[in-house]
């Protein structure tokens, strides 16, 4: 596969073939992510209570795959860099079909822990290399817009899987939840190999050796580009795992609602996320990425304050509901709508010859936060709202500082050129 063919023609309203084939693909790669979380998320109560489990063995369902995830990253990135990110995709899409398979039948709590880290490690090689594609293929603005398309498709996979998983939940059993992972990655593996030949045009073979790996980490670390865009990809994604990882107890068990309707919460919250999107596509054209970002951390800030505030004095009031709870959420999803596109293609962009390794690093960093939260919230789940909201005024609160002392004294780069 080549890089976008500016010249294929395009019809009216239309996308050329390649570059709609590169996003949709994109958008599966990265809507892994949301599928293994966000799907799985209806089903933790009842295979916490159907397997007698603790609520920090029910977290580690959470936690255990993420790590897996953000650590795998720091193999699979060279690797790719290496052989290629075909090979890597190929490999990464069929043992995470295995593992969702393990996952379905799985005896007991211990023997889930175990499949879900095997399925981390898995869909850390698909994530890690759909980030580092971008890179292949485009230079550092278009590969924001590009990224912020293909997180676009995310968010409508999104919507699709926590209703689905409530559903499949209340009517089949959660065993049929996790089944339909399966499935997807079927799906995906096959658009894999039937349309992806090769986006790296000049692996490196020498790109696993000790000493050029850990020159390649260095100067990928000190620099302040990726450091400033790294920091806000992971504390937005901190706060929306945050979410996550307490949304279940908050609205199915404190609140007493259905999984089905649960889902449709959390439709919201996608629906939210991909008007982030969309606002970040138009922002770019206007601003520069340090402007956008700038302006969408004041958001994002303002979502965990008044996420604090409901928290407090919210239980109680006639006003307070579930859908007082999703606003400052919403808010804070169309924020992260436009930190993610923008953080992941920013902290990548200035290394074209290391894209993997990056991507990697980035992934691992985001990971392991994502691990610290949610060990911190399996012990911190007696109030499910506080903790919701404690952990989400934090990460809120390190968006809006990272984007003002960090991404804004990122030398400024040109606008996005009309498409």
């Amino acid at each position: 596969m080549t890089p976008i063919d500016e010249a294929l023609p395009m019809q009216a309203g239309s996308l050329p073939r390649s570059h709609f084939m590169i996003v949709l693909l994109l958008a599966l790669l990265l809507g892994l992510q949301p599928v293994t979380t966000d799907l799985f998320l209806p089903a933790l109560p009842a295979l916490t209570q159907g397997f007698g489990a603790s609520m920090v063995q029910a977290q580690l369902t959470l936690t255990a795959l993420l790590l897996a995830f953000g650590t795998s990253q720091l193999f699979w990135g060279p690797l790719s860099d290496k052989w290629g990110r075909r090979p890597v995709l190929l490999g990464g899409i069929f043992v995470y079909a295995v593992s969702a398979v393990i996952c379905a039948l799985a005896p007991h709590i211990e023997a889930l822990i175990a499949a879900r880290t095997l399925q981390g490690v898995a869909m850390g090689a698909c994530v890690m290399a759909a980030r580092a594609i971008v890179r292949d293929l485009y230079e550092p603005i278009k590969g924001a817009r590009v990224m912020s398309q293909a997180l676009s498709g995310l968010g409508l996979i999104a919507c699709t899987c926590v209703p689905v998983g409530g559903f499949l939940t209340d009517f089949l059993g959660w065993r049929w939840a996790l089944s339909s992972l399966v499935l997807f990655a079927s799906a995906t593996g096959l658009l894999i190999y039937l349309y992806f030949d090769e986006s790296l045009e000049q692996p490196n073979p020498n790109a696993l050796e000790a000493k050029i790996l850990w020159a390649a980490t260095k100067k990928i670390v000190r620099n302040p580009s990726f450091r400033a865009y790294s920091a806000l990809s992971t504390a937005s994604f901190a706060g929306l795992f945050t979410f996550l990882a307490t949304s279940s107890f908050v609205f199915t068990q404190s609140m007493g609602l259905s999984k089905t309707v649960y889902g449709l919460l959390m439709v919201t919250m996608s629906l939210s996320y991909i008007v982030g999107t969309f606002i970040c596509r138009w922002l770019l054209l206007r601003i520069s990425i340090q402007t956008c970002v700038v302006y969408a951390s004041f958001l994002s800030f303002f979502s965990g304050v008044l996420m604090l505030l409901i928290a407090y004095e919210g239980p109680g009031q006639t006003w307070f509901g579930p859908w007082v709870v999703m606003l400052p959420i919403n808010f804070f999803l169309i924020a992260h709508g436009v930190h993610q596109p923008c953080g992941q293609s920013g902290c990548i962009g200035p290394f074209p010859d290391m894209a993997g390794t990056a991507s990697a690093l980035n992934g691992f960093s985001m990971m392991l936060v994502a691990f610290g939260m949610g060990t911190w919230i399996g012990t911190h789940m007696s109030n499910p709202l506080l903790a919701l909201a404690h952990g989400l005024v934090m990460w809120s609160s390190c968006v809006v500082l990272v984007a003002w002392f960090g991404v804004r004294k990122i030398p400024t780069l040109s606008k996005l050129e009309t498409a």
